[in-house]
């Protein structure tokens, strides 16, 4: 049975929409799209400068060329940093185990302050371009709902009205529109840019069979130019969040942007991976994302230092939920705010400094020093001292194997 899509927005209830606009394919079509099928109401694009680079150059010309009555752009590169992405770090959340969620965690953010804008300009919808399929109109949604229930939400990929239904279709529209992209129908990728990372999809990557190219990178090198000769980064932690590279302190974003110039120069954080969306398909896409790398491989090995065996291994089975919740767009939930209480008690020692050697497209710990170190040389050693006395296990391993004895007995 084939299930019927929700009716669109009734035209006449909008009178004020805000767009989430990158300047990207998708929102560049859906902007004149939202002029022609909403007539008489106005639009303003919201565009969140997140560390994209150069791609918000010149955005608030095109967004009122292609028809939108405002723009509005606020730089969120530092909170971007310090509040969204080091709590994520902190807990460790990798998505299916390669995943740094650079994408998933951005979309609450631009949310966030796309429904703050409504609120300032008194708009009653937001609107966003993410398509039926993907992740992304989940995490924007669920943020419109936690944060502004009483606004309408236009979707256009989930519109009868929406024609553009493929990427082809929507490099025509533009083309029609007059508005400029910087898409072709030979080169097609869909790429996502950001402080934390770039994500690659589609052309010839929707085929698992086909190698990435090297010219897909943006943010790395190709592992085959990167340099022979290893180099070195020294991070420190105060309380689990990254201050300082180098001995020199830093704003979060700026430490971010040193550290992906330092990994991409060695081809660190290159993953290819086939992921399994929130929606129920799996799709394929490649990852760059060489500073958080870093961070994280830092990170954990400070823990390994600070954190008591049972607190750690209760943190890694979280660090799993918290991955979920922010890949499924959850970061307004109120168990994700209380996980988070959880990390800043558990981190409150993790503070230290690590040295990673970045080579060939690895980062490995090269050493990791702590005040707050629970490693202990002589505790440790071989060697059999006063605070050490190995008799004491034969106790223990008699109860702690008592229960696979007694099974063993019953079977003989």
């Amino acid at each position: 049975m084939t299930v019927a899509p929700p009716p669109a927005t009734p035209v006449h209830d909008v009178k004020k929409i805000v767009l989430a606009y990158s300047g990207g394919l998708d929102t560049s079509v859906i902007l004149p799209w939202l002029k022609d099928n909403y007539p008489g109401c106005k639009v303003i694009a919201f565009a969140a400068e997140l560390g994209q680079g150069d791609e918000l150059a010149g955005i608030q010309k095109k967004a009122l060329a292609s028809g939108a009555d405002k723009c509005v752009v606020k730089d969120l590169r530092q909170e971007f940093a310090e509040r969204y992405c080091f709590p994520m770090l902190k807990s460790g959340a990798i998505y299916e185990g390669q995943y740094l969620l650079g994408t998933s965690i951005a979309r609450p953010l631009i949310a966030k302050y796309q429904v703050d804008v409504a609120h300032a300009e008194g708009a009653d919808a937001v609107a966003h371009g993410a398509t039926g399929k993907g992740n992304d109109q989940v995490r924007f949604e669920l943020t419109y709902m936690a944060l502004g229930p009483e606004l309408k939400i236009i979707a256009p990929w989930k519109d009868d009205r929406f024609e553009l239904r493929s990427r082809e279709a929507a490099v025509e529209y533009a083309k029609m529109k007059g508005v400029p992209i910087e898409q072709s129908l030979k080169k097609i990728y869909s790429r996502d840019r950001n402080l934390w990372h770039i994500s690659h999809e589609g052309a010839d990557l929707e085929d698992p069979a086909n190698e990435p190219q090297d010219n897909l990178w943006v943010m790395s090198v190709p592992v085959s130019k990167a340099p022979n000769k290893p180099e070195f980064v020294e991070i420190k932690f105060e309380s689990g969040v990254p201050v300082a590279v180098n001995g020199k302190r830093m704003k979060g974003h700026e430490l971010v942007a040193y550290l992906n110039m330092a990994g991409g120069r060695h081809a660190v954080g290159q993953v290819d991976l086939v992921e399994n969306r929130l929606v129920g398909m799996k799709s394929r896409g490649a990852y760059e994302t060489p500073g958080g790398t870093i961070l994280y491989t830092a990170l954990q090995a400070l823990e390994h230092l600070t954190l008591e065996r049972d607190t750690l291994h209760f943190k890694q089975q979280l660090a799993l939920k918290y991955a979920d919740m922010v890949y499924y767009g959850q970061w307004f939930h109120p168990l994700r705010e209380a996980l988070d209480v959880f990390m800043n008690k558990i981190h409150e020692a993790t503070t230290g400094v690590v040295k990673v050697r970045l080579n060939k497209g690895r980062a490995t710990v090269a050493s990791t020093t702590s005040p707050n170190s629970l490693y202990q040389p002589k505790l440790a050693s071989f060697t059999m001292g006063a605070e050490y006395d190995g008799k004491d296990a034969i106790g223990f391993i008699k109860l702690f194997g008592l229960p696979m004895k007694v099974a063993a007995m019953r079977k003989r």
